[in-house]
């Protein structure tokens, strides 16, 4: 039973000693919680609120990193971009949590810098995290919607949350202040409005907008992997070669994709378009909406580099 050396490690998350392990279950208080390949599914199968959970966008992460599930050399490099604003010293003796972890990218570069992980994710890319984890015996996997965690407050020292929010059925700067009684610190990770951008830029963003409204609707894995393929070698590809080539007069920056996909690798793209063009939601935010979050936490610091924008809030 891989939760048997980890009772008070869930006793404090979910604020109560009134919890017993058996065999295929977790029982909190009146609750039972099933345990599934080491991963406790927290909905127990019940429907979430509607208004806050949509069930499109659950299926398409979940079949999305059941493809994409490989822990690629350029995920180091994009860890490394996404935690500049963190002192990765500071979290040697916490809690961290990674909400909407999916494949369990980020936490693998984690794993040896904290005390305790704690993975959630609301689809099944839950179960691909576990295997790339297996073997790291810190970790504790959740299944569940992030909007209705049944944790205690405080349950985390740190809680990073990476592109995620967005693709709410709710505003997400409402839920990242929804998140702020769950640990004092936050790195949170939202799409940019392309407010640092050309208006070029935005009105490429609404003909892509377009498609992906369309494709989104589309449920084959097959036509989803073709589509990906397509995307990267017909798009994405050409957008970086032209990049490469107006960087020697230092123009790079003024073609889209080229700073964040330079140096990607073609599987890497692929899991971008994946993702980019079949999402139906799909919120962003300006810089200047992100300082408004000044009102509900004490520090709030955006990095000045990409992936635009993440930043740093402390309660």
């Amino acid at each position: 039973m891989y939760y048997a050396n980890k009772i008070a490690s869930l006793q404090s998350l979910f604020g109560t000693s009134d919890l017993e392990l058996k065999e295929k279950s977790l029982r909190v208080g009146s609750k039972d919680y099933p345990i599934v390949d080491d991963v406790i599914v927290l909905d127990g199968g019940t429907e979430p609120p509607s208004e806050k959970f949509a069930k499109d966008i659950q299926y398409t992460f979940g079949a999305e990193w059941k493809e994409h599930r490989a822990i690629l050399p350029e995920h180091q490099k994009e860890f490394a971009q996404y935690f500049d604003l963190v002192d990765l010293s500071t979290l040697a003796n916490a809690r961290v949590c990674d909400l909407g972890c999916g494949s369990g990218r980020w936490s693998t570069f984690l794993k040896d810098r904290c005390r305790e992980q704690v993975l959630v994710d609301f689809s099944e890319a839950i179960f691909v995290a576990r295997g790339n984890l297996r073997g790291v015996d810190h970790c504790l996997f959740f299944k569940g919607d992030l909007t209705r965690l049944p944790f205690a407050p405080d349950f985390t020292d740190f809680l990073f949350c990476l592109g995620v929010l967005h693709h709410l059925p709710v505003p997400c700067l409402d839920a990242v202040k929804n998140l702020k009684k769950y640990a004092p610190r936050m790195l949170i990770f939202l799409y940019y409005a392309l407010d640092n951008r050309p208006a070029y830029f935005r009105r490429l963003l609404q003909a892509v907008t377009a498609v992906r409204l369309v494709l989104a609707k589309v449920r084959s894995p097959f036509f989803r992997n073709a589509f990906s393929f397509f995307g990267t070698v017909c798009i994405y590809l050409p957008l970086i070669g032209l990049g490469h080539v107006l960087s020697l007069f230092g123009l790079g920056r003024y073609v889209p994709l080229y700073e964040f996909y330079r140096n990607k690798s073609l599987k890497r793209i692929q899991q971008d378009v994946y993702d980019r063009f079949f999402t139906r939601i799909e919120q962003r935010v300006s810089r200047a909406d992100i300082m408004t979050l000044k009102s509900d936490f004490s520090e709030v610091r955006i990095s000045d580099h990409i992936p635009y924008w993440h930043f740093l809030l402390r309660r």
